[in-house]
């Protein structure tokens, strides 16, 4: 567990990068929202949606907008889900009003008390990368993108809770590279291939803190600082093995019903809001209780 703590002071800096990016980001005039297909819609219904979106609250319960809440917290599966319901309806014909009814009456509405976890679901973890005792009570099971930024984010937040909880929470990380970044495919399968020589965790970390260039040649870089076998490394990223295993696990995340990253489960149960060691603490804390374990987290 010695190297989780050596990127602190790299991810503080990401941070300020990451932050300075979203609060870039308008969401009263941004006209894409993450996690949300606008694809279908006439420019007067996207218009439409997007008044929505802009005007009625999540139910998440963090007190934003729809549209507020997809661009500062990406994770939340809750206006992901009014996003989609309010689209749909207004592909269907229905007026605002309608629209705005069916997204409260959906599961994700307001006629449905929020939940911060899911029922739990069974999600495939065998042969996935973990970090942790293996007796450990709680187990995450994380969904990430070496390119997301808000996987960036989250990188600092896991990595201070598996400090607090060191013999109560392991961690294991799934492949979840989204189109939309382009070296995140590549990045998913070097990290496979660096799992092979024993050092996943290692590249995990080194992938997030160069993010910004993940072409094959920093990879190789990479690979060298770590003393990897570089040539072993480049013939495991392109084979069979290691696609299938990608695959596998974007398979995985759909049945289970990731919807964006990062998205975590905290034995088996989706978690619903802000990956930040403040809100999770308190989680893990009940969690322990509900399965009889003591909490002896670290201050």
């Amino acid at each position: 567990m010695a190297f989780l703590s050596r990127r602190v002071g790299i991810f503080a800096s990401s941070l300020v990068l990451v932050s300075s990016m979203l609060l870039a980001q308008d969401w009263k005039t941004a006209t894409t929202l993450a996690g949300v297909d606008f694809s279908g819609l006439t420019v007067k219904q996207k218009a439409t949606a997007l008044k929505i979106l802009r005007e009625n609250a999540c139910t998440c319960g963090c007190g934003r907008t729809m549209a507020q809440c997809r661009v500062e917290d990406p994770a939340c599966s809750y206006s992901v889900g009014l996003a989609a319901t309010v689209i749909q309806a207004i592909k269907d014909g229905k007026t605002p009003e309608k629209a705005i009814e069916a997204a409260n009456t959906s599961r994700y509405g307001a006629a449905h008390p929020s939940q911060i976890l899911d029922a739990a679901v069974k999600v495939p973890v065998a042969g996935s990368p973990v970090t942790g005792p293996s007796d450990a009570p709680i187990t995450i099971v994380e969904f990430s993108d070496f390119q997301c930024p808000y996987c960036i984010q989250a990188v600092p937040e896991i990595e201070a809770l598996l400090k607090v909880y060191p013999k109560q929470v392991k961690l294991i990380f799934k492949q979840f590279p989204l189109e939309i970044h382009s070296d995140a495919y590549r990045a998913a399968t070097a990290a496979l291939a660096a799992q092979k020589q024993g050092k996943f965790w290692e590249m995990h970390y080194a992938l997030f803190e160069h993010h910004e260039n993940l072409s094959l040649d920093v990879i190789v870089k990479l690979a060298q600082d770590l003393k990897l076998d570089t040539n072993r490394l480049r013939t495991d990223m392109e084979s069979k093995e290691v696609r299938e295993t990608i695959a596998k696990d974007l398979d995985d995340g759909n049945h289970a019903g990731v919807e964006g990253t990062p998205t975590i489960f905290i034995n088996g149960q989706r978690y619903n809001g802000r990956i930040e060691l403040a809100s999770l603490r308190g989680l893990i804390g009940d969690e322990l209780k509900k399965s009889g374990k003591q909490e002896t987290a670290r201050r």
